[in-house]
């Protein structure tokens, strides 16, 4: 008697499918991604080792103390909330935001009040920060 081998079909993987699939989920991500590039606020961080500083002939200075105070252009602001910082650099820039603006904090300032700063000055449309660093003290004392 002979017997009839079931006869194996060979497996066949069709990869079509997979690859449009790939395909459709680079396209949907490529799509859904956004590339706006947000406003940045270019800042300029100078070396603590001896850069000579810089002379300005206008420039705003806004000093942060360690208590979180303000001051522009020396003159000390009565709170530190944000509506005043925005107040007191406006009125000492007369809205013209090509000025340098340059950011003294206190090494013992909160990062908060610091990023005030920022934050105001990047609402008020400044492009020119700077943060000025304290050169450390050559020799042995």
């Amino acid at each position: 008697m002979k017997f009839n081998r079931p006869r194996v079909n060979e497996i066949e993987v069709n990869l079509t499918p997979m690859i449009d699939c790939l395909l459709f989920l680079l396209v949907f991500l490529l799509v859904s991604t956004s590339f706006n590039q947000h406003s940045r606020v270019n800042l300029t961080l100078p070396d603590a080792q001896g850069v000579p500083p810089k002379s300005y002939d206008d420039k705003v200075e806004v000093v942060v103390q360690s208590s979180g105070k303000y001051l522009v252009n020396g003159q000390a602001l009565a709170g530190n909330d944000e509506v005043q910082l925005t107040t007191a650099i406006k009125q000492a820039t007369a809205n013209r935001h090509d000025m340098p603006l340059i950011i003294a904090a206190d090494a013992k300032a909160t990062h908060q009040d610091v990023v005030r700063v920022m934050d105001v000055a990047g609402k008020l449309g400044f492009m020119n920060i700077n943060i000025s660093t304290k050169v450390p003290a050559r020799g042995y004392n």
